[in-house]
């Protein structure tokens, strides 16, 4: 069975200015790049939304914010789980649906970093699957680092925090990699 690529939460919410300073613009891009390639070659692919229960939220159904991102709307017939927490297995039928695809190897991109990436890749290495981060197709912003609980302190940067979630899931739960380097090897 070739791998299944599942995107994250690539929803038009994350252009909020309310996220906060973003690391790396061009996750989108990359993690087209990873569509357009499964696309081609047929392969497996699931689509994740985040479907916030908070009211107000951007991310709330109904909200213009709740539209997956134009560089990744799925296409009739695609796969998508709704999700309203970090993981894409709580709550949803994902598991059951990897396992009667007789999926071994999950390649995963998305938004964000520290969260609902990080938390679907260590619930998939935990569930037994083989997990490919496509660390330039995610991206984290300055708000993921709620840092109100310390006194004084600043906002951390985007980079930091995006490269502290991969470098704690890289080796354990995840191999990370980049699109382009990716693409070569599954080409």
């Amino acid at each position: 069975m070739t791998d299944t690529l599942i995107l994250i939460d690539i929803q038009a919410a994350f252009d909020d200015p309310f996220w906060g300073r973003r690391n790396n613009k061009t996750a989108e891009a990359n993690a087209a790049k990873l569509l357009d390639h499964w696309r081609a070659q047929g392969w497996p692919l699931i689509h994740v939304c985040h479907s916030s229960k908070t009211p107000g939220s951007p991310l709330a159904p109904g909200q213009p914010g709740h539209a997956f991102k134009p560089e990744v709307t799925p296409l009739p017939g695609e796969t998508i789980i709704e999700k309203s927490v970090n993981s894409a297995f709580i709550g949803t039928d994902l598991l059951d649906r990897l396992q009667k695809n007789g999926a071994k190897k999950l390649v995963i991109c998305g938004l964000t970093t520290p969260h609902c990436v990080s938390t679907t890749s260590r619930m998939a290495a935990n569930y037994g699957f083989e997990v490919m981060l496509v660390e330039d197709a995610c991206a984290a912003f300055s708000s993921n680092a709620d840092m109100s609980w310390k006194p004084g302190a600043t906002p951390l940067d985007p980079q930091l925090v995006h490269d502290s979630a991969v470098a704690h899931l890289h080796g354990e739960f995840v191999t990370a990699r980049q699109t382009v380097s990716f693409l070569e090897r599954v080409s």
